[in-house]
Order: C-alpha cells, then sequence, then structure tokens
C-alpha cells in the first residue's frame, strides 16, 4: 500500500477577495500606515524626460468597468533605462523607481500613474524594443494575475520595429495595446478582459 502520508494536495486557486486593497493599497481603503501606500509615488524628486499622466479603466466581458480593480506597472525611465542593479548600459535615473501600483477608483474603476514615458530598450542581442510599460492586472473574478503590455500609439515608427509586436498574427489586435493620447501629456489605456476589444494578455 502506499504511503500517501508525505503528499499535499494542490491548494485551490482564489481570485481577488475583498481585502486586497486593504493589503496591498491600505491608505487607498482608508488606513493610514507607512506614510503612504507602497508604489503610489514614481518619482522620488525631478526625473529626467517627458513628465506623463498614464490612465485606464479595467473593464469585464459585459463592457462594465471594474471598481475594484488594482493595477501594478513597471518600465524603463527616458532613457530606457531600468531602476535594477542589472541594469549595465549605464545608471538609471535615480529619482524615477519605474515600478507602481494603483487601486481604481470606487466609482469610474480608473487607475492612474504619475510617470515618465519610457525610452526605447535595447535587448542583449542588440534589437530594440519600442517604448513601452508593463501591467499586471488584478480583479475579482481573475485566479491569477494578468500581464500586459502598453506601448504608445504616436511611437509608430519604433512600434513597427519591435520584436514582441511583430510576432502578433491576428494584426487587428494590435491597436488594443496601444495608449492613445488623450490630452497633451496623458496617455490612456483601456483593458478589456473579455468581449469583442479584448486585451491581448501574456503568458509570462
Amino acid at each position: 500500500m502506499a504511503d500517501t502520508a508525505n503528499v499535499l494536495k494542490e491548494s485551490p486557486s482564489q481570485t481577488a477577495g475583498p481585502y486586497v486593497h486593504i493589503g496591498c493599497t491600505p491608505n487607498f481603503s482608508g488606513i493610514a500606515m507607512f506614510g503612504g501606500d507602497l508604489g503610489a509615488a514614481m518619482k522620488t524628486g525631478p526625473v529626467k524626460g517627458e513628465e506623463i499622466t498614464f490612465c485606464g479603466t479595467v473593464y469585464d466581458g459585459a463592457g462594465d468597468a471594474l471598481t475594484d480593480a488594482m493595477v501594478e506597472i513597471w518600465q524603463a525611465d527616458a532613457a530606457g533605462l531600468f531602476a535594477s542593479a542589472n541594469e549595465v548600459r549605464g545608471a538609471a535615473d535615480a529619482h524615477f523607481t519605474g515600478w507602481g501600483r494603483s487601486a481604481g477608483d470606487m466609482e469610474t474603476g480608473e487607475f492612474r500613474f504619475e510617470t515618465v514615458k519610457p525610452g526605447a530598450v535595447a535587448l542583449p542581442d542588440g534589437r530594440v524594443q519600442a517604448p513601452h510599460i508593463t501591467l499586471w492586472i488584478v480583479a475579482r473574478g481573475i485566479n491569477i494575475g494578468l500581464q500586459t503590455r502598453a506601448y504608445f500609439e504616436d511611437e509608430s515608427g519604433m512600434n513597427d520595429l519591435d520584436p514582441l509586436l511583430s510576432q502578433i498574427a491576428d494584426r487587428g489586435r494590435v491597436p488594443t495595446l496601444m495608449a492613445r493620447s488623450e490630452a497633451p501629456g496623458v496617455y490612456r489605456f483601456d483593458v478589456h478582459i473579455q468581449g469583442p476589444n479584448e486585451t491581448i494578455f501574456f503568458d509570462i
């Protein structure tokens, strides 16, 4: 008879529950602590490059805004450098964290980041990635956080050469990865979980 005493079953997956904001963005939830929520400020002083507002809304399959979504972003600075010890091309902007976290507005669902427009990022093999922002999204009904990218519609020349964008077979879906200029210095990137305008997500 097989010994199963030390065999552990996999725990069932869980969606982002009602406490995700309390745990990740307590100040947003009305619990004052830590002097502010982690990721709320991406600029710690005068930054280099073009300062922008990056905003959007996460929509469900019915087209309704998710008012309990939380979005994290990671990006390079204006020179295409990351705030990482592994950055070998030079020193990244010391006043820019490159990482942010935003809970969606409880009424509109809009997330918002005060950041900088990222520069093009060089890959080790010499290819260049177009300016982009990586997003991670959690909300009700999502078992595993969703990963996607936001490119910039006004960087069409760079987008045409981007190694990732060029691999998307269904070219009609490429626009779902484009942040659009909404006003001077403001870019909007709406995320659609399902439906005809479903955003492309990546298995990372």
